[in-house]
């Protein structure tokens, strides 16, 4: 029973330790960088692959259409391979690139797996990473408009309080759906701060929301890296 006790206490140690140390991990501002980066890339992923889906299946009863899906297949299957190399270095989490980009060499020139173009279309094609691939590249369009949401509203939200004993009177900030409209002051939801002591207490509370929104944003980044590598290894072992 002791036993069983000092183990529940170190490991509630070693989490409450892990939370708090959220401020001084290098790990926790790569991953905002790889969320920071999440939506300029997913919305270019997004325009990129819908464009091109788009003009191939219009272009079909020509020459061109054909062509036009697979170059827009095979640039998704680099953009996921971009997304496993960020998941990797940002993520912290070991993310496998797409099967045809395992297989292919760039010793003296691109060499495309199989025997002839004919042979790589097919291993493009039949590759199941080729298309978790695309559900990749299409879901990360949400992510990154999550990500967005939630970063902007962690910094706006956790600056302003912080910096509560420098503005709070001198500023108009509101904070919170509650607040009176047309107060001119410092406040939070209904309550006004006007003193230094209030706004010292705001401060301190920014202080705290500051570690809870760090966790919870590398709680967001792991998420998406962890959901990256499990779409990318369905066919790892195939290849190796």
């Amino acid at each position: 029973m002791s036993t069983n006790r000092t183990q529940s206490t170190a490991r509630s140690t070693a989490a409450l330790r892990r939370v708090v140390g959220a401020p001084f991990r290098g790990q926790t501002y790569r991953n905002l960088l790889y969320l920071a980066l999440a939506f300029p890339l997913g919305l270019g992923y997004f325009v990129g692959l819908v464009t091109g889906a788009a003009l191939g299946v219009g272009l079909l009863i020509t020459l061109v259409g054909l062509p036009v899906l697979l170059v827009t297949l095979s640039a998704t299957t680099f953009a996921a391979s971009l997304e496993a190399w960020l998941a990797t270095r940002l993520g912290g989490v070991e993310a496998s690139v797409p099967a045809i980009l395992r297989e292919s060499t760039l010793e003296g020139g691109l060499v495309l797996p199989g025997d002839g173009f004919l042979d790589a279309v097919r291993h493009l094609l039949t590759a199941s990473s080729t298309w978790t691939s695309v559900v990749l590249v299409l879901s990360k369009f949400a992510f990154g408009i999550v990500s967005f949401v939630a970063l902007v509203t962690s910094v706006a939200v956790t600056a302003t309080m912080v910096a509560a004993p420098l503005v709070y009177d001198s500023a108009t900030v509101n904070l919170g759906l509650t607040g009176e409209a047309g107060i001119d002051a410092y406040s939070v939801g209904p309550w006004v701060v006007d003193t230094l002591p209030e706004a010292l207490v705001v401060a301190a509370g920014g202080l705290v929301l500051v570690v809870l929104a760090l966790n919870l944003l590398n709680l967001l980044a792991q998420m998406q890296a962890r959901y990256t590598a499990a779409l990318l290894r369905v066919d790892a072992e195939v290849t190796e």
